[in-house]
């Protein structure tokens, strides 16, 4: 499933290759969010077309379980067929629902009742019941339930939490053991909040159950930069090397060069769609926010020939204003498209830098212009 084809020989980072049953997906690798089964606003053509050439997608669980529902999908033969999507698909548990519905959920040793946010009606999602629904979706990489805790929270809150966690973990093997065919691979999710001996608890145990994959969770929660590295950079080195490792929910671009340091493999991030519907592109100086009356008359390109999607080209930033001040739909799939462009070129980059041997040179020269410090020195 996983090749670790080479490692950096100053930093953690690695070069690998998921063959998948949808494909291959080289890594370091991004994956676009799309979580009822679709990319906003961009046709799977754009994200196979070689100015992207995306391997691969996320999906939510939770919401395709709940709308359209195992039925359709069951129906369809899958996602990918119901999509229209021809490579691989990783689908998360639905855990992180489990955190940011607190007030219409209850958990407990056997799982997690929700009140459904469409219509009210209840919900349980079971460590076993998660696993069915991702075997309806067909998804190439599924995702173990899970309990994110929230930041902070007492030590006493993250153990019996990782305790939870880790029972599901094993009751998803047991599942998996039973009813896995082979096509699809399962991960299982390193929790622990901030506390160090949780984190490395955690990953050991996980390890011992021997799942395809690994996930660091609870990141980004809240937490300190500080805290966030620590953890990666306690959990990382337990994880088997000739397994995939993976950062979820993360993160902005320096903050993915960062971690790919520490021998992170896979992440996914809802900011470059979300963003741009609200007029942000990620550039090499930085994200730059296109409702600022200073984009009004400008007459510069949104980014250097080669640095930017193709349909960007041609663009003045004055006129990319115009079209999110306007709303017009094309102002927002015109950015989307840069910032997942700037995102996937970003981890292509970082593949031929480690291939080559200049990965700490590229992310130092790469955060310090993103980061604006040449401007600052220069100020």
């Amino acid at each position: 499933m996983f090749e670790l084809l080479q490692t950096d020989a100053k930093t953690s980072a690695r070069r690998g290759r998921l063959t998948l049953t949808h494909g291959i997906v080289e890594t370091p690798c991004f994956m676009p969010v799309g979580t009822r089964g679709t990319v906003k606003s961009v046709h799977s053509a754009e994200l196979l077309h070689p100015a992207l050439d995306c391997r691969i997608l996320l999906g939510n669980t939770y919401h395709l379980f709940l709308r359209p529902g195992t039925e359709v999908l069951d129906h369809f033969g899958g996602l990918h067929s119901f999509m229209g999507w021809e490579r691989s698909i990783l689908t998360d548990s639905g855990g992180y629902q489990v955190f940011s519905l607190a007030q219409l959920r209850k958990i407990s040793a056997e799982g997690v009742r929700f009140q459904n946010h469409l219509d009210g009606s209840p919900v349980f999602l079971t460590p076993e019941s998660v696993l069915e629904i991702q075997r309806s979706i067909g998804s190439d990489i599924c995702m173990l339930l899970d309990e994110c805790p929230p930041y902070p929270c007492e030590r006493s809150y993250a153990q019996n939490s990782l305790a939870l966690t880790q029972n599901w973990a094993i009751r998803a093997r047991e599942w998996i053991t039973k009813h896995a065919t082979g096509r699809q691979r399962y991960f299982g999710i390193v929790q622990g909040s901030c506390y160090p001996d949780l984190r490395e608890k955690a990953a050991r145990d996980l390890v011992a159950l021997d799942f395809d994959g690994y996930a660091i969770g609870g990141l980004s929660v809240g937490e300190p930069r500080e805290d966030m590295l620590r953890s990666v950079g306690i959990v990382a080195p337990i994880l088997p090397a000739t397994k995939p490792r993976y950062a979820m929910g993360l993160g902005q671009p320096d903050q993915l060069l960062d971690l790919i340091a520490y021998g992170i493999d896979m992440f996914d991030c809802v900011l470059p769609t979300r963003v741009a519907r609200n007029g942000t592109a990620y550039t090499l100086d930085g994200p730059i926010h296109l409702k600022n009356a200073r984009f009004e008359k400008s007459l510069e390109p949104l980014a250097e020939a080669g640095a930017t999607h193709p349909l960007c080209d041609g663009f003045s930033l004055g006129y990319l204003r115009h079209l999110v001040k306007s709303d017009e739909i094309l102002g927002l799939r015109l950015l989307t498209l840069h910032n997942l462009f700037f995102y996937l070129d970003l981890m292509k980059q970082t593949r031929r830098a480690i291939e080559d041997g200049s990965f700490l040179q590229f992310r130092d020269s790469f955060i310090r212009r993103y980061r604006g410090e040449k401007r600052k020195s220069a100020d």
